[in-house]
């Protein structure tokens, strides 16, 4: 890397490829992009000096073949004329994969993989290990509500670096993990993996790169194969696993618990993040850092500040009577999670939801589960599919999820017609889910309700 002077992004926007432009940028080099879109991310990048434009023009990519390094992700079309007149010059490509492989050999690595929860449980464990002694760097697939960034810049003297490890298009193979940890292994990207047990065989590959003196963390209930490296186990309720929680109460607008793990019990622990999926996810991270030198001292002072992800069951609005909350959840496992937390915590509350499916081939694998967890719903607002990188399919709409959702009141719509829909709808809960842009919509439905207040 140090012979690059200008590090050129193609789809800097992405959450992956801005926390690394951010790293390079930190890091001294001319760091510029392009995105399709103007966003709030993108407009961060450039307030911290990184030009980006947005029009496909290879003018501007930097004239200095020799002394730029291109970095692209899997998700650009591979017709864009950036990305043709790159590779015509001869400039040095790599995926946005093979750089983060690259850096993480020089560090101590703790990589996050699963195919649910993954941005919250590496976004916690960076929260704790940055706050603690042992300091780390991070590259987080979200925003963090604490730092607001999804680059956290290296403590003083650590060389530990948490990374979301993430399975599109193999990316986490080309990671160096001495630490990796597991939370699911449900199907998803079947249009890259082909099938379920092919998916399983690249997470068990992954598992596999970690070194006998590693640690590899699983939930409890994964079934995985013996690994040379040692292996732990972690779970919300099961006492069985290695790191579990016991105790638990929610009170004074948090959860109170112990946490159980080897090296003994953390007793009068506080987390404030709602959701008890979020709550087994502060198990997970708690036993990375662990296994990384945080003392279980330190957990217990660190764990209660946290104040989550972007996205991430972020709660927008609440006025006593009205909550909103926002989730990326985008496939039907994560969606049935959040809803469940939804339920436990509000029980007896009607909930709507506007759901907006991500991908058409996610869509056409998933329609039929994606209707059974949205029919936990009072009411679904459903919109168009979010194409994202894929072109239309034959007969693929929002309409096979609709067909197979049994909510008592449920409608297809626009997105520009959500405020209009929301007149009609009776709730004390009300959340968007999705993957897409639907979280262009937050702002204008917190300031609906704040209005209609």
């Amino acid at each position: 890397m140090k012979d690059y002077q200008h590090i050129y992004f193609i789809g800097i926007g992405g959450i992956g490829m801005s926390a690394l432009a951010r790293y390079f940028n930190h890091n001294g080099y001319k760091v510029s992009g392009y995105d399709r879109t103007e966003t709030p991310l993108t407009r961060t990048l450039e307030s911290e000096g990184i030009v980006i434009h947005y029009e496909d023009e290879p003018k501007k990519v930097p004239s200095d073949v020799k002394s730029t390094l291109v970095v692209y992700t899997p998700a650009i079309p591979k017709e864009m004329r950036e990305l043709i007149f790159v590779r015509d010059q001869g400039y040095e490509i790599m995926k946005r994969s093979q750089v983060l492989g690259l850096i993480s050999r020089t560090k101590q690595c703790i990589g996050i993989a699963g195919t649910h929860g993954k941005t919250s449980i590496t976004t916690l464990a960076a929260f704790i290990m940055h706050q603690s002694k042992v300091g780390c760097t991070a590259f987080l697939g979200g925003i963090s509500k604490d730092y607001g960034t999804n680059y956290l810049l290296p403590n003083e003297g650590s060389n530990i670096m948490v990374v979301e490890a993430d399975e599109f298009d193999r990316s986490f193979m080309q990671l160096s993990p001495d630490t990796a940890l597991l939370t699911s292994m449900d199907a998803d990207h079947l249009d890259i993996y082909g099938d379920d047990s092919t998916i399983k065989k690249t997470f068990e590959s992954y598992l596999d790169m970690v070194p006998s003196t590693g640690f590899v963390v699983y939930k409890k209930g994964i079934q995985i194969k013996e690994k040379k490296a040692t292996c732990y186990s972690y779970s919300l309720h099961d006492n069985k696993a290695d790191f579990f929680a016991s105790e638990i109460s929610v009170k004074e607008g948090g959860y109170h618990f112990n946490i159980h793990t080897p090296m003994g019990v953390i007793e009068g622990c506080r987390f404030t993040y709602p959701g008890e999926v979020n709550l087994e996810n502060c198990i997970g991270a708690v036993a990375v850092s662990i296994l990384n030198g945080v003392t279980k001292e330190e957990i217990k002072n660190i764990i209660p500040a946290y104040q989550g992800v972007k996205r991430r069951f972020d709660v927008q609005y609440d006025n006593n009577e009205v909550k909103y909350i926002d989730d990326y959840a985008h496939h039907p496992t994560e969606i049935k999670a959040t809803l469940n937390s939804i339920k436990t915590l509000y029980p007896e509350k009607k909930i709507t939801g506007i759901f907006q499916p991500h991908l058409f081939s996610r869509t056409n694998d998933f329609y039929e589960g994606f209707g059974e967890s949205l029919s936990m719903l009072d009411s679904l607002i459903l919109l168009d599919i979010y194409p994202a990188r894929e072109k239309p399919m034959d007969g693929v709409t929002s309409k096979l999820i609709y067909d197979h959702c049994n909510a008592k009141k449920k409608c297809i719509i626009t997105k520009k017609d959500v405020l209009k829909a929301l007149d009609s709808e009776h709730f004390d809960i009300l959340v968007t889910l999705g993957a897409g842009d639907i979280d262009t919509l937050v702002q204008p439905i917190r300031d609906y309700l704040e209005r209609d207040a």
